[in-house]
Order: C-alpha cells, then sequence, then structure tokens
C-alpha cells in the first residue's frame, strides 16, 4: 500500500498536465473547425469552358441584387464570388480582410475599390484553407469575379513573391487590376514570411 500523502501528492502533480492536455485539445479542436470551415467555403465551379462557366454564372444571376441596389457593404458582408476556373473554385468574397473574414472565405481590403472602376482591387485569403492551391496558377490563368449582377474577368499578367510589409502591393493602378494575396511559402509552418501575389488586368465585363 502507498502511504495515502504520497498518492495524494502524485494525484496533485497530475492535476496541471490534465489541464493542459484539456486546453491543447480545445486548441486543436477550435483550430481544426476553423480549417475545417474555410475549406468548405470553396466551392466547385464543375466547369471547365469559357461557355460553360458563363452559364453557372447567368444562372446564379437571379440571387444578386442589380447595381442600382448595390450599396457599399459593411465589414463582414458577403457581396460576391471568386471564381478561379483552373482550380475549379468558387469562393464567397467578404468585405473586409481581418481573421473574422478570412476565416469565411477572401477577404476585400478596405479602402481597396470594387471590381471595374479604374484601380487596384485587393483580395487575400489563407494559403492553408481558400488558396491551398493558389500556387497552380500561372500566368495567362483567368480570375473571375462575380458581383452585382456583374462579370468582371480578369487575366493574370504578372506573379510576385514579396515580403509580406512589401508597401508596392496595395498601391493604386491606372486601370482596372485585381490583386489577389495570400501567404507564402505554401507549406510553411507557422507565421510564413513572404507573400504570394497575382497581379492581373481586366479583360472583359459582363
Amino acid at each position: 500500500m502507498f502511504p495515502k500523502k504520497m498518492i495524494n501528492g502524485r494525484m496533485n502533480g497530475m492535476v496541471p498536465i490534465i489541464l493542459l492536455f484539456i486546453i491543447g485539445l480545445m486548441i486543436i479542436a477550435i483550430n481544426s473547425y476553423w480549417y475545417v470551415q474555410g475549406i468548405s467555403s470553396v466551392d466547385s465551379i464543375r466547369m471547365t469552358s469559357e461557355l460553360k462557366v458563363k452559364e453557372h454564372i447567368n444562372l446564379s444571376k437571379k440571387t444578386i441584387t442589380t447595381e442600382n441596389q448595390l450599396s457599399l457593404p459593411s465589414v463582414g458582408d458577403m457581396y460576391g464570388h471568386l471564381l478561379i476556373p483552373k482550380l475549379d473554385s468558387k469562393i464567397p468574397i467578404f468585405y473586409g480582410a481581418e481573421e473574422d473574414q478570412l476565416k469565411e472565405g477572401v477577404g476585400h481590403v478596405q479602402g481597396t475599390p470594387f471590381s471595374g472602376e479604374n484601380s487596384n482591387t485587393v483580395l487575400s485569403g489563407h494559403r492553408d484553407t481558400v488558396f491551398r492551391h493558389l500556387g497552380k496558377i500561372e500566368k495567362g490563368d483567368r480570375l473571375i469575379i462575380e458581383m452585382n449582377a456583374n462579370i468582371f474577368t480578369y487575366v493574370v499578367k504578372k506573379i510576385r513573391i514579396v515580403d509580406e510589409n512589401e508597401p508596392t502591393v496595395i498601391v493604386p493602378k491606372p486601370r482596372s487590376t485585381l490583386t489577389v494575396i495570400t501567404c507564402y511559402p505554401f507549406g510553411y509552418l507557422g507565421n510564413a514570411p513572404q507573400r504570394f501575389v497575382l497581379i492581373a488586368d481586366l479583360i472583359d465585363k459582363g
């Protein structure tokens, strides 16, 4: 028989370990939930040709407000979708690029214009959820923004890898441009030190 004091001492010593184990499980569960939430926000276009993409978009116009009805969204509002035909992805766009928005889909950086304006629309997303396959995009690939019953088609003209605080990424442009940002390298553990940047020019407004 072990002395009662020894047993109590061992039990008391186990309490912090048990608490740390429970806290660790909670952190893993929370992070897993938001990871799944981010991945599940990406839908499949299920179409590859440009004609079929257009058909898919036209069907969804019935649920989108007309241009005259559009008002500036509030932070956290979902106002459109980013379609990436090469990745067969359709991702919701939320106004604002804080963590609350990035958990749900793509974030529109506040202060940058909306698609169709003659400047630089900037979108951001997590590399391990909505943009986990973004590294497959090449120059010449299309990015499509579905918004306000309009379809804005862009073609990727430049791909950059820059430091996380590179000031030239979010700057005005002389023509309608779409800039898409995510962290880089894609497989990096922890806070990635760089950014993967796609720069695309508007080629069609439908």
